[in-house]
């Protein structure tokens, strides 16, 4: 009988899976490889690139022929994880219950890993190739301005070129596959913090659109494609709360005191000017730049104009958004009309704040302080204008 019992007990145990040595249903995947030029002793982790951050999962000491393992539990969608070695990071995905083999160099995982028979993750190392370069180009871009070897303008115009080069590149991944995990980490590349697929606007929000959609319908309910989901439904919501304002500013008559944002900037005798202290006059508030090829033509047309005009109590606020102020002054200094400058230069929250695409771009303000219309050809200045008295 008690022989009877036990045997009934072992069966019961092994049916609940709670003796050593038997299957679990769990699926896992493994990364199986080996790196060159490994010190001895090295120590490789494998890390989780989660939603809240990195998550370490498991680390192991090489040997000196630089061969590893890991095992892990399979993720439910399509999941990101990075190789580290000292300061040398490999990204790569999981997307399937799978064994990875993968190598490189430990000198320069960046460049030499590899995921064998894994076209997602030679997407993702292409992604990781076209970043690194555009980041590069951004930097370079950056200490010419910095260098004042290109101006302002021409800066705005090469940085805008280089980001829509990788957004080009992206762009035919993200699309030709917008369900896959290459789709998913090109769209969420940043640089500085910022997205370079800006969600707020128009022509990059169809790829999150795009990879959204795709995720909620292989992936339902994971914590990834609901956070995919969520942002996406809200950036939506901001984008077109956005189209409606900046419909508003080129359209409709904006109450100074409520929505018009006020300016007040030092002008070339660095005397605070503030653009409320206009009010009762009528004014062409002008978004420009000195150094320019522009600078001179657009100057002369406001010159003409503001001439015929100011005995009628037409006033011009010019901001000038160079970056130095040297040579602002120096070409502002026999300008009639009232010229602050912005010393954050092309960087100037202004420029958001009053939804200013290009340089130059104006508004003509009336008596009242509201704005009646926005000016981005200059030719038909003058007209807005005398739609006003």
């Amino acid at each position: 009988m008690k022989h009877i019992a036990y045997s009934f007990l072992i069966l019961i145990i092994t049916a609940m899976g709670i003796l050593p040595g038997c299957k679990s249903d769990k699926k896992t995947f493994e990364v199986i490889g080996t790196f060159s030029s490994v010190q001895k002793e090295d120590t490789l982790y494998l890390e989780h690139l989660g939603l809240g951050g990195i998550e370490p999962i498991d680390s192991v000491k090489l040997n000196q022929k630089g061969t590893f393992k890991f095992k892990a539990p399979a993720p439910k969608n399509p999941e990101f994880y990075r190789l580290r070695l000292g300061n040398q990071i490999a990204v790569f995905a999981v997307d399937s219950t799978e064994k990875l083999h993968v190598s490189g160099d430990a000198n320069d995982l960046f460049n030499t890993f590899r995921v064998e028979n894994s076209p997602v993750n030679d997407q993702i190392r292409e992604i990781n190739q076209q970043y690194r370069l555009t980041v590069k180009e951004i930097e370079e871009l950056a200490e010419k301005h910095k260098e004042k070897s290109i101006d302002d303008v021409t800066y705005l115009n090469r940085l805008d070129s280089v980001v829509n080069e990788y957004k080009t590149f992206a762009s035919k991944i993200i699309l030709g596959n917008p369900g896959s995990a290459a789709a998913y980490y090109a769209v969420f590349q940043k640089i500085d913090d910022y997205l370079i697929f800006d969600p707020y606007d128009k022509k990059d929000y169809v790829m999150f659109g795009a990879v959204a959609t795709s995720w909620q319908h292989f992936y339902p309910e994971t914590p990834r494609t609901k956070h995919l989901y969520n942002f996406t439904i809200n950036a939506m919501k901001m984008r077109k709360q956005q189209e409606q304002q900046a419909q508003l500013w080129e359209n409709i008559p904006i109450v100074t005191e409520s929505s018009l944002p006020d300016v007040v900037l030092p002008d070339i005798n660095n005397n605070e000017v503030a653009l409320s202290s206009l009010k009762g006059k009528v004014v062409l508030l002008d978004f420009t730049v000195y150094n320019s090829d522009f600078s001179p033509e657009h100057n002369l047309h406001i010159n003409t104009i503001y001439r015929r005009y100011k005995n009628r109590g037409f006033e011009v606020y010019q901001i000038s958004f160079d970056s130095d102020e040297h040579i602002w002054k120096n070409a502002a200094i026999n300008v009639p009309w009232i010229t602050v400058r912005d010393p954050q230069s092309v960087y100037s929250p202004l420029l958001s704040q009053y939804n200013v695409r290009n340089l130059p771009t104006g508004f003509i303000v009336d008596r009242e302080g509201d704005i009646v219309a926005r000016i981005e050809d200059y030719t038909k200045l003058e007209s807005e204008l005398n739609k006003v008295w």
